[in-house]
């Protein structure tokens, strides 16, 4: 396979309290240089100081075919990178090779003009890939059934709402065959079936042998859809290789949620309850391999730590797991186990363990519960948000739409199931 994409010392810096826009008034003009005059009499103009490499020597390659994705933290230069790989903004340093014809998704309807229909808008939009108009008309009732804007086809765009805008411009990037593709997560905007939607249109371009190039903060997406991933830090490059391993790595560092056998502390979080006891901190682990994120199906221990002003029993001690949307998923109690937990004054350990975490790939939000007996709370906390990655997920165009893992068998052809024939 020949390279798609090379980057080579890629690099783009910002300079932090200035305006540089070439259409300036005069006026702002004259307050920029009457600025730089403070500036240096307060002891030189910022030099380095006020500059941001928002990235530095990136190099890499990406092969014809393939499904990258770009993971990091907000402000490691996920962005500004696809920015780059795109040409809206030039590189301060290095350079970037694009082979083939780009599609990019970088924020709501980029390259749309807004006093332009719909309907004008994907015909400019193929015009500017290169494609012919019969291309592009072969394509175009695709496009329309996939945005879901028929009605509104020949209403200028800027009348559009945000998620017409971006169901219209995802499926112009998406289905007028670009070799290479970008999108950055102006998806995370959609609602949950049209996110599932365009999860699934991506893999069906990568499944076809385009490249694609994805950042994502999910990082289920990311497994799923991108063979290999990058991870940005700080804009630099600092690991590059399978998906799996990569996020793996992106995770153990803290990611954006909490990184497995690290303890979070509790002490700043907003808290509910009486208050005669408190959740000072709390972990989560794999009890075999202490460093790795939880899988479906696998074992999850969780580790919490309790500061209680004086001794006494608590009757309801719980750990609650819920969807990003709010669904309670599952509840520990120790209610269930008719037991009680004595608390002794100052700081006491509990572990629950988990020998099988029946949740599908995704992110959850985790919350710690204890109370009285009539159920009025003790403490109350929104603890943490817990990644649970299918490595084993490489089905290009799979996406997630359930909230539960349950194992299960199939039995194909059997004749003498019940119920089947004599």
């Amino acid at each position: 396979m020949s390279t798609a994409i090379r980057a080579v010392g890629l690099g783009k810096r910002y300079e932090l309290g200035r305006t540089l826009r070439r259409d300036r008034t005069l006026r702002e003009s004259l307050a920029e240089g009457v600025g730089q005059v403070f500036r240096a009499v307060r002891g030189g103009d910022r030099g380095e100081e006020g500059t941001l490499w928002a990235l530095r020597d990136v190099s890499f390659e990406v092969r014809e075919g393939e499904a990258v994705g770009l993971v990091g933290g907000n402000g490691a230069g996920k962005s500004t990178l696809l920015k780059l790989l795109s040409r809206v903004t030039m590189p301060t340093a290095g350079r970037a090779e694009i082979h083939g014809r780009v599609g990019s998704l970088l924020e709501v309807g980029t390259g749309f003009h807004p006093d332009l229909t719909g309907r004008e808008n994907v015909l400019l939009n193929g015009a500017i890939l290169g494609m012919r108009r019969s291309e592009i008309e072969r394509k175009f009732d695709e496009i329309v059934a996939f945005a879901e804007v028929e009605r509104f086809l020949d209403t200028p765009v800027k009348r559009y709402s945000s998620g017409m805008y971006l169901r219209l411009a995802f499926a112009v990037a998406a289905h007028l065959e670009p070799e290479v593709l970008l999108v950055d997560e102006v998806l995370a905007v959609g609602d949950a079936a049209f996110q599932r939607k365009c999860l699934g249109k991506m893999g069906d371009v990568a499944a076809s042998g385009r490249t694609v190039v994805f950042v994502s903060h999910n990082m289920d997406a990311v497994l799923r859809l991108c063979t290999r991933a990058i991870l940005l830090e700080r804009g630099r490059v600092t690991d590059d290789g399978r998906s799996a391993d990569v996020v793996a790595a992106y995770l153990a560092r803290g990611g954006t949620t909490a990184a497995p056998n690290v303890w979070i502390e509790l002490g700043d979080a907003a808290h509910r309850g009486s208050g005669e006891a408190r959740f000072e901190r709390v972990r989560y682990s794999v009890p075999d391999a202490p460093d790795r994120v939880p899988r479906p199906g696998g074992p999850l221990r969780i580790d919490i730590e309790i500061g209680a002003r004086y001794a006494f029993t608590v009757a309801s001690l719980a750990i609650g797991v819920r969807s990003l949307t709010g669904v309670m998923l599952l509840v520990a109690d120790v209610i269930e186990k008719g037991e009680i937990v004595p608390l002794a004054p100052g700081r006491n350990a509990i572990r629950f363990d988990f020998g099988a975490l029946h949740l599908a790939a995704g992110t959850y939000a985790v919350t710690l519960w204890m109370g009285h007996p009539l159920g009025a709370p003790i403490d109350e906390v929104a603890a943490l948000e817990l990644d649970v990655i299918d490595a084993s997920s490489r089905g290009l165009g799979a996406t997630t739409a359930s909230l539960v893992h349950v194992p299960f068998t199939v039995t194909v052809g059997r004749e003498d199931l019940p119920g089947g024939r004599a």
